[in-house]
């Protein structure tokens, strides 16, 4: 063997190289499935930046387990009981809402969460909204709490979800005004909903917007103290095949030149998985009215980080529509 080897280095030198590639990529399509479905059973994976370097090797071995985000029980709020509403996606996926109506109210907010989340997660969302006078409308994503599905597509086809949420929740409550508001993942749905599903809204509010879908792939081997390249592109290449779409064209910051509705943009400033600069980024690009407000918080719900900047943001956005003076 030792002998072959000395024969013949450049052919062993390409065989390892070769190899190595494919196991890389096979490491690859290992993450890429393990995000993008989500597991029944098992103990969540913790955040990247919060493993031991035992956890993180495990990770990159294994892959994360992401468990099918579910939602609690459906509270009661402000009073209102909530509606369980079912419908289906406009490529004929089963979506469950919860919806919260009052009488004489005209204007709704449609509420759409973030990733390994579940319409649950936006409780205390939905009661501001209805405090500032509109119904709420919170709508599991496909693969999601009571949603049919295992997969999700990081915004890209749950923009399907976000145009049949808005014209069931416009038939239902018969609202004349209409804004939409989501997290994360949410608000990449909503930017794409826009730009290519055709919805018109009367304005949106994103919480925590990343730019592109590289940068939030990127920004996860970075919190793991790992090399964003190559990693972060096979992540991408990997999942879109799995999924069926071009990862590398799904950037809300390019759908956001398509967005002329008045727009609020929220963001933490020591965001980690989408950071602020990628949040500005797709501020600058939005097209029509639009504020951005910078709030002391990181990657989780803005409104539990800085309750009173959140507070003033929207509701002074929402004023601009007349249902709160």
């Amino acid at each position: 063997m030792i002998a072959r080897i000395r024969r013949h280095p450049w052919r062993c030198a390409g065989a390892a190289l070769l190899a190595g590639f494919v196991l890389l990529n096979a490491f690859a399509y290992l993450h890429a499935r393990s995000m993008t479905r989500f597991a029944v059973g098992g103990t969540r994976t913790g955040r990247p930046e919060d493993l031991g370097w035992f956890e993180k090797a495990k990770v990159l071995v294994a892959g994360v387990t992401v468990r099918r985000p579910e939602n609690g029980d459906a509270p009661d709020l402000l009073g209102v009981a909530p509606e369980k509403h079912t419908f289906l996606s406009t490529d004929g996926t089963r979506l469950e809402g919860r919806l919260y109506r009052r009488p004489g109210i005209l204007a709704l907010a449609v509420l759409f969460h973030g990733y390994g989340a579940a319409k649950g997660s936006l409780c205390e969302e939905a009661r501001e909204f209805m405090r500032l006078g509109w119904d709420v409308l919170l709508v599991d994503f496909r693969g999601s709490g009571g949603s049919d599905g295992r997969d999700t597509t990081i915004g890209f086809r749950e923009a399907l979800d976000v145009a049949a949420a808005i014209e069931y929740g416009r038939k239902t409550t018969g609202a004349t005004t209409c804004v939409l508001y989501g997290r994360s993942m949410g608000a990449a749905a909503i930017l794409r909903a826009i730009a290519h599903e055709g919805v018109r809204a009367d304005g949106i509010i994103i919480e925590s917007v990343f730019d592109t879908l590289r940068s939030t792939a990127a920004n996860r081997f970075a919190a793991m103290g790992l090399p964003t390249f190559p990693a972060a592109d096979l992540l991408v290449v990997w999942g879109g095949v799995r999924l069926g779409y071009n990862g590398f064209r799904h950037n809300p910051v390019e759908y956001a030149e398509r967005v002329t509705c008045p727009a609020l943009v929220l963001h933490g400033r020591n965001d980690p998985r989408a950071r602020l600069e990628e949040g500005e980024a797709v501020f600058a690009r939005l097209g029509g009215a639009k504020t951005i407000a910078r709030l002391k918080a990181g990657h989780t719900p803005l409104l539990a980080q800085d309750p009173e900047a959140w507070r003033a943001a929207v509701e002074t956005f929402l004023k601009s529509f007349g249902q709160n003076d």
